[in-house]
């Protein structure tokens, strides 16, 4: 994609929607639900936008959410794109620039994950402190190829890749909460999918450093450090 392909994106979305979104939250495998919390609903399906492409997933509706929560703009995607389902990560990730370009400082990022650290359980919920980026160790980075300045830097840090800030408020608010089960903390590791691991596998990524492992998120992830906007994400336990 060009820049004006982003442009013109985010322009045809900006010219049929009233909403200007500050967050943006990409929905994981059956936390689509996430954007009936949104007053206001505006929804398109991917299909109606410009470049946009298209979910091939169950569990992803393949919808595009916009609307006020807790008085600020939010644009939620109901699926989001895999490179097992034979996209580029260029076009995985195209979404989070035209987020960028609409206005958005803040992208959430949600997934169904399995669990690694022997301390998790079905159910838990892991707020992604840092992660491994298993793919690009193959050369598969959405950042490879010629850098557009426009959008950031050619050599981006992804050492703080998960905002701090939000991690510690996330905690705070959990225990205001009351709940018993207690809020996980660690790291994920990316997959290409879509076979699952084999044991030796789990075994191995344990051995790496991973509390969970799923086939998403990260190139996500790294466009939007990329683009200059926080990132805040967590991993749903599934097994």
């Amino acid at each position: 994609f060009t820049y004006e392909d982003y442009q013109n994106t985010a322009k045809w979305l900006l010219s049929h929607t009233k909403h200007r979104p500050q967050v943006a939250v990409i929905c994981g495998s059956g936390l689509g639900g996430l954007s009936d919390k949104l007053t206001q609903a505006q929804i398109f399906d991917y299909s109606e936008i410009p470049n946009f492409p298209k979910s091939t997933v169950p569990g992803h509706a393949g919808r595009l959410v916009f609307g006020i929560l807790n008085g600020r703009g939010c644009v939620m995607m109901q699926g989001r794109f895999h490179m097992y389902e034979g996209y580029p990560l260029w076009k995985v990730t195209f979404p989070v620039r035209v987020f960028q370009l609409l206005g958005v400082d803040t992208l959430v990022v949600t997934n169904a994950a399995g669990g690694l650290n022997p301390r998790f359980e079905v159910g838990d919920i892991m707020l992604i402190r840092d992660h491994i980026n298993l793919p690009g160790f193959c050369g598969e980075n959405p950042l490879r190829g010629p850098n557009d300045e426009r959008f950031g830097v050619r050599f981006p840090a992804m050492s703080d890749a998960y905002d701090r800030d939000m991690r510690q408020k996330a905690h705070s608010i959990w225990k205001q909460m009351g709940e018993q089960r207690e809020l996980q903390e660690g790291t994920y590791v990316m997959v290409a999918g879509p076979t699952f691991e084999t044991v030796a596998e789990c075994r191995l990524l344990q051995k790496l450093g991973a509390d969970a492992v799923g086939m998403s998120t990260v190139p996500e992830v790294i466009v939007a450090k990329h683009c200059g906007l926080r990132v805040f994400g967590f991993s749903l336990i599934t097994n």
